[in-house]
């Protein structure tokens, strides 16, 4: 039952929530850095193997990000169980996730080692483009399973408000990244240079050392104990895995609506030819890197917005909410000024061909644009998943995403002529009005709840 409002402290609330984002920020930069490292390493070999890999990570995202949306249901799940004093149930909630996320990791493994042939043909990839692309994703497919169960982890510890682990554990898998992924795609110690190929088998192995690792400290380490590893919780139990279904299933599809259409307009751009798709990906790179701030910051808004909630005090799930998108938009407005400012120096960082160099610095006044645009809705939506509110979410980002940024998009890439720059318009679109619409959404939902608060306690 929610209590009388508790008239919070802003200062005391921020100075938590900046505490506990920050290994979250710093966790998961390190973690997209992975991705920034297998880009990097694939724009020295060329912009046919750049290509390839930022076609395939394309197709790659979307399995990725429906892992991690359905995850994205723990950390929002043991936070509200944490607030409302049941520590106790948190260890089989987390044994149930762990069920899901294996078999869903499973199913998106043998989906893309069978399709990805097809997949690339559907999608017209230029020829020289092909083969590359179809080899990355059947190399990246063997690192789904174990992808799953680290992002389970790390739900489990955010929830927990433990948040360093996954920070630790981010910088493993970088740290492991780096002289595997030079090896298999450059050749070393007598192995033949695999270009894609290697680039996807890379992620995979680095991904299941991460998990490999993640899950051990889980299970050993004295700060996970007292959580409830009953011995009943090792079995599936088809309640808790429908509501975590029920609380993820429209997150995750929020979360692939949003990456959809980002790989969606990849796939356009692909039709342009490999430098404007090499540019493309430099582009969605660094705002990608940009954009791990924000995403750090809302999972650490979803855990303060679910302990408020859990404990019954919608007046602190509103100002943890609210300060966060504050928080949030502060950052992105640094990111839109560098990219805005630096374009010339971003785009030498990744590639030495003038051509590519060009289109870049085109494309990245755009991503300069929509800093502040995505790092809102981000926010918003973190907020909102820390109240168990998914449903409407996710009908906006439908709205916002393919209601609004793909045609647009595809208006000004072809008939208007734009190319590459006119997909980006339209991504623009699409985070602008999801960004507005969420943060509208936040807001509403817990002014109820406060003002039903108020009425309750006036009741009694």
């Amino acid at each position: 039952m929610l209590t009388q409002p508790t008239a919070p402290d802003p200062r005391t609330e921020a100075i938590t929530l900046i505490r506990l984002a920050i290994p979250l920020v710093i966790g998961q930069v390190l973690l997209f850095s992975t991705n920034l490292v297998d880009t990097l390493l694939a724009g020295h070999l060329g912009p046919l193997v750049l290509g390839a890999v930022a076609i395939g990570s394309s197709v790659w995202m979307l399995p990725l990000m429906l892992l991690q949306g359905l995850m994205f249901a723990v950390p929002a799940m043991v936070s509200h169980l944490i607030g409302a004093g049941r520590r106790h149930d948190v260890g089989a909630l987390f044994a149930q996730s762990l069920y899901l996320v294996f078999g869903v990791g499973i199913l998106s493994l043998l989906a893309l080692r069978g399709l990805a042939a097809p997949l690339v043909s559907l999608l017209q990839v230029e020829a020289d483009l092909s083969g590359p692309t179809t080899d990355f994703l059947r190399a990246v497919a063997w690192g789904a399973p174990s992808l799953g169960i680290f992002m389970a982890c790390r739900g489990l510890s955010d929830g927990l408000s433990m948040t360093k682990p996954a920070m630790w554990f981010g910088l493993l898998c970088l740290a492991l990244l780096v002289p595997i992924g030079y090896a298999l795609m450059y050749g070393a110690f007598g192995m033949p240079g695999l270009g894609a190929y290697g680039s996807g088998l890379a992620a995979s192995a680095v991904t299941t050392m991460g998990a490999l690792a993640f899950s051990a400290y889980v299970v050993l380490d004295p700060a996970y104990r007292g959580i409830g590893w009953a011995a009943r919780s090792r079995w599936p139990q088809w309640a808790t895995l429908r509501a975590l279904l029920a609380l993820g299933l429209p997150m995750a599809m929020s979360v692939v609506m949003e990456v959809s259409l980002f790989s969606f307009a990849s796939f356009a751009i692909a039709r342009f030819g490999a430098v404007q798709v090499a540019a493309h990906q430099i582009a969605l790179n660094v705002a990608g890197l940009t954009f791990m701030v924000p995403l750090g910051l809302s999972a650490a808004i979803t855990v303060r917005v679910g302990d408020a909630m859990g404990a019954g005090d919608p007046w602190r799930a509103r100002l943890a909410g609210s300060l966060g998108i504050g928080l949030s938009l502060v950052s992105q407005s640094i990111s839109c000024a560098v990219f805005l400012l630096l374009p010339g120096a971003i785009a030498a960082l990744y590639s030495n061909d003038p051509a590519v160099q060009a289109a870049t610095v085109a494309l990245l006044a755009f991503a300069g644009l929509f800093q502040l645009s995505d790092g809102v809705q981000v926010a918003a939506n973190g907020a909102l998943r820390g109240m168990k509110d998914t449903k409407i979410p996710a009908a906006i980002t439908l709205l916002a995403y393919w209601g609004v940024g793909m045609p647009v998009g595809l208006l000004l890439a072809f008939p208007a002529g734009m190319a590459a720059r006119g997909m980006w318009i339209g991504l623009l679109a699409a985070l602008t009005v999801a960004a507005v619409l969420l943060t509208w959404r936040f807001r509403r939902s817990t002014l109820a709840a406060v003002q039903h608060g108020a009425k309750l306690a006036a009741w009694h």
